[in-house]
């Protein structure tokens, strides 16, 4: 039973998690000749204050709307 665990920021749209979801579902489907109901794909949201690159907070370097949906 393949886990696969993504880390992101917060921001994204339930539909844009459902098509990731179903994406990566579909690679590792046909990659690993797996069934669809074995493949398990975990989101982990992360705040951008709790998240840096470079000795540099996200939320700093790239803005608090950085990720977030757009209309």
């Amino acid at each position: 039973m393949p886990i696969v665990s993504i880390k992101m920021a917060k921001g994204r749209t339930i539909e844009q998690k459902r098509i990731l979801v179903r994406a990566i579902t579909d690679s590792v489907v046909s990659t690993l000749d797996v069934e669809p109901e074995w493949v398990t794909v975990l989101i982990e949201e992360l705040d951008r204050e709790n998240w840096a690159t470079g000795g540099e907070l996200h939320i700093h370097k790239f803005g608090a709307g950085c990720g977030k949906e757009t209309k």
